[in-house]
């Protein structure tokens, strides 16, 4: 007879401690710490007669299914970010702030594939059907044939997933943190009721050949809540993203088995909902004005995606001891190496002065290839002088000041020549035999390859932007 011993899990990281406390010391939570009852039962190991099959192993050469079937939504961004469509019995992970909109492109991606003649289920666990109902309404999806449940029980759900009678195509779950399993004594929402209610659902999921999504809500630190284990159980692990103050949403992937990772797809909250954006650079970059100081554009890449955004910094007299340092959609410790290197390397000082960098258009930015753009930026912004309106940057930035090559670069040039864009600051490429190696898309826009950042400081010096923006 199994007996119950009680364990203290912090439902933030899933740690086990030995007694209560405070704060949890694997990821510095406070009050995260909850008691749970725990079946257990002696281990009697792999002893007895009782022996197991001989696994049928099977050589690594071999004929495979490269032409993967997919259920294709017709929402070109959310598809382009599962790598084509989802895969039948996949289990996606979809986490965001609260409000954000994961409910809403959520329901528009089950009625798309109920109209398509799929049998697409949405489950709610947070939100009554009435709701639901309301939310299709004002999205005018309340023709879609979409079933609809509101149940907490994962025993339900999965008998409902192995009905033999009714196969199912798609399933959403919202959200995973609202499931129980009714055999653990656990609250929903801890640690044991997350992990086992996930991993029932999705074995449902693979035994019928049925893609799930599973909505996860997130911490004030915005990593989905909840024991890791939860992100190594699914398929793919999707981010919403976005700023309460703009339009946009950014669905990016950073896990998946079948598809690219780091792909974003990018939407527009509108009043029919979640409407996606087919060209995002045109889009960011649409408010952007000229013959400002300390504005430089930067052509990132996002996945397989080429993306235009703004980059505008400030530089302005402290009035206190310690100067300020302000950063919106960019890491703050890469913004400190590039003022310590442009200080050291170029003598521009920023010691005394406030920084602030945005990244405008509420997306942020997390590759190295933005370290140039920065720096042309805080050299404008000191100036006083504006950058050229037809420069795009791209490059990262060493400690010893050299400017490093970026990837792709000819993918960013031709995004950037498709916007208009005639020149482009980028890194000072040299092939083997040390000769400069042409970009394949330079005949589209004229380089300018720098090698550090005292030749980009010179490059646009006060005297040569005043001549420039004359």
């Amino acid at each position: 007879m199994s007996k119950q011993t009680r364990q203290y899990v912090c439902q933030s990281c899933g740690s086990v401690h030995r007694k209560w406390q405070g704060k949890c010391e694997s990821c510095g939570e406070w009050n995260s710490i909850t008691e749970e009852v725990m079946e257990s039962s002696v281990p009697k190991g792999l002893g007895g007669n009782k022996k197991g099959a001989t696994l049928p192993f099977v050589p690594l050469k071999g004929e495979t299914n490269s032409d993967m079937p997919r259920h294709v939504t017709g929402i070109a961004e959310f598809d382009r970010v599962c790598g084509g469509g989802m895969v039948p019995g996949s289990a996606l992970l979809i986490g965001g702030d609260p409000g954000i909109g994961k409910s809403t492109l959520l329901l528009q991606v089950v009625c798309k594939l109920a109209k398509q003649g799929k049998r697409a289920l949405y489950v709610s666990g947070e939100e009554a059907i009435d709701q639901v109902r309301l939310r299709a309404r004002r999205l005018e999806l309340q023709d879609s044939p979409v079933e609809l449940a509101a149940a907490t029980n994962v025993r339900d759900i999965v008998a409902s997933m192995d009905d033999p009678g009714a196969p199912i195509d798609m399933i959403v779950i919202d959200s995973i943190q609202t499931m129980y399993v009714d055999t653990v004594e656990s609250a929903p929402g801890t640690v044991t009721q997350v992990r086992t209610s996930a991993q029932e659902i999705i074995r449902a999921a693979k035994r019928r050949n049925i893609a799930v999504l599973l909505v996860g809500h997130v911490t004030k630190e915005g990593q989905i809540a909840g024991p890791r284990v939860l992100e190594h159980m699914v398929d793919a692990v999707l981010y919403f993203e976005g700023d309460r103050g703009h339009q946009f949403r950014i669905l990016r992937t950073v896990k998946n088995r079948f598809g690219p990772t780091d792909e974003i797809g990018v939407f527009e909250m509108a009043a029919e909902g979640l409407v996606e954006v087919a060209n995002p650079s045109e889009l960011f970059l649409a408010q952007r004005q000229d013959n400002v100081a300390g504005s430089a554009v930067l052509a990132a890449l996002e996945g397989t995606r080429p993306v235009l955004v703004e980059v505008q910094a400030l530089v302005a007299p402290s009035a206190y001891g310690t100067p300020r340092r302000a950063v919106i959609g960019w890491d703050s410790n890469r913004l400190a190496m590039i003022l310590a290197v442009l200080e050291s390397r170029c003598g521009i000082v920023f010691s005394s002065s406030d920084i602030f960098l945005n990244v405008a258009g509420g997306i942020k930015i997390s590759e190295p290839a933005a370290d140039l753009a920065v720096a042309a930026a805080l050299i404008s912004a000191h100036s006083g002088a504006p950058l050229p309106g037809d420069t795009l940057f791209f490059g990262e930035i060493g400690l010893a000041g050299e400017i490093r090559s970026v990837s792709q670069p000819d993918i960013r040039l031709k995004e950037a020549g498709k916007l208009g864009f005639r020149h482009a600051v980028v890194p000072d490429i040299k092939g083997k035999a040390g000769q400069k190696r042409k970009l394949p898309a330079s005949d589209i826009i004229a380089t300018e390859p720098v090698a550090n950042v005292q030749a980009l400081a010179d490059l646009y010096t006060t005297r040569r932007l005043s001549s420039v923006s004359a």
